[in-house]
């Protein structure tokens, strides 16, 4: 009986083992893909500034509709007022 209880308890233990470990690998994929998440958002964002600059671009080349152009030129127009009347308070 002694020994049959010895047999369980260093099963127990390596089953422990195995699972600190797998805890640990789970944890490192983990942490490589939170580190992969921040690196597409940042390219992302990179990207979505890139396509404005470019729609912007178009805009001023006139390679677009005008109203497009001009509804971005107001827009900016109006993101730069706002700068303004913030620097001003």
């Amino acid at each position: 009986m002694l020994e049959g209880l010895h047999e369980n308890i260093g099963r127990l233990i390596a089953l422990y083992e195995t699972q600190k470990q797998r805890n640990a690998e789970l944890t490192q994929a983990l942490q490589e893909n939170r580190q992969a998440l921040d690196s597409c958002k940042k390219q992302i964002t990179e990207l979505n500034r890139q396509i404005d600059n470019l729609k912007l671009t178009s805009a001023f080349m006139g390679s677009g509709d005008s109203t497009v152009a001009k509804e971005r030129i107001n827009k900016l127009i109006a993101e730069i007022d706002k700068c303004i009347r913030l620097l001003q308070k």
